[in-house]
């Protein structure tokens, strides 16, 4: 059998090809993730999580895996509380080998709760999805992210912005402390229809695609108990095989989409960096209570 260790985990099939457009086999992904550790494991480790897991390639239907299945040795799981009552294991990474040992299963895209195994109910992250609708020129979701950082400046809230390796761009908002869901949801919430209603022909805060033609959906709905959204630095199951990267706020304006990186320029550019652009995702002190004082009320919102 073809194997290869990487991380002390055996990779087998290595040269099995899951991006077929553009040759990238198996054992390429597992060299990616093993490059880029330093920068991926602080926003997975110790965190639950679901994987996209294309054991076949992305030309085949892949799944989404956010249990322990047969065969893991060592990726840790913890045992959580459902929305039904119902009490379940979830995979919860806490090392580079466990990363590695998910890709060996085929994942390639990483989606982890914005809530640390140790306080899982209390989110430490917000997060705005921008996803705007066919045809909107790049340009408008860069200047829509900049008004986005300006009202939650406004707010009394820094955020950071990354590619989202698909069409958009996250904003994130951290917070130390945590905040409770039910605030996370509801401060989110009020902020994208506060957004919608005062900026109409640019956002929406509604899911329908059917209503989004023109716009971008300001997607708020990750900011739940068990939502998850992409881990920066992961891959996308997607041609090209895009990541999604985190960025400066002063940089963005040299971006031309939200899949500008891949999991070739995405080295390069770790290789250039003198330091992380988010390098102070885990420290900035900011309170969510504080600023939905400042904000609006949320009763006031409709």
């Amino acid at each position: 059998m073809n194997t290869r260790h990487i991380e002390g985990i055996v990779i087998t099939h290595p040269e099995r090809v899951l991006y077929p457009d553009d040759g990238i086999a198996k054992r390429d992904v597992a060299a990616y993730y093993a490059a880029v550790m330093d920068w991926f494991l602080p926003g997975v480790a110790g965190r639950p999580i679901s994987v996209l897991r294309s054991p076949e390639g992305i030309g085949q239907a892949g799944f989404f895996q956010k249990h322990p299945f047969p065969g893991l040795k060592h990726v840790s799981h913890i045992r959580l509380k459902e929305e039904s009552g119902a009490m379940d294991d979830y995979l919860c990474p806490r090392d580079a080998k466990s990363v590695i040992e998910l890709v060996q299963f085929g994942a390639i895209e990483f989606h982890p709760w914005s809530a640390k195994a140790e306080t899982l109910d209390h989110a430490d992250y917000l997060v705005f999805d921008l996803d705007p609708a066919p045809g909107i020129p790049w340009p408008e979701v860069v200047a829509a992210a900049r008004l986005i950082r300006k009202q939650l400046d406004d707010a009394m809230l820094e955020s950071l912005v990354r590619t989202s390796g698909g069409k958009g761009l996250h904003v994130v908002v951290p917070l130390h402390p945590a905040c409770a869901w039910d605030d996370a949801r509801r401060f989110t919430q009020a902020f994208a229809r506060r957004l919608a209603s005062t900026h109409p022909h640019t956002f929406i805060a509604k899911a329908s695609k059917q209503e989004r033609s023109g716009r971008i959906f300001i997607d708020y709905l990750r900011n739940t108990r068990g939502a998850t959204s992409i881990a920066s630095y992961s891959l996308r199951a997607r041609t090209g095989a895009p990541v999604a990267m985190p960025m400066r706020w002063d940089e963005l304006g040299k971006s031309q989409s939200g899949h500008d990186f891949d999991i070739h320029s995405a080295r390069r550019r770790l290789a250039r960096l003198k330091r992380d652009p988010w390098q102070d995702f885990g420290s900035m002190r900011q309170d969510l209570h504080r600023a939905l004082e400042v904000f609006a009320p949320i009763e006031d919102v409709h």
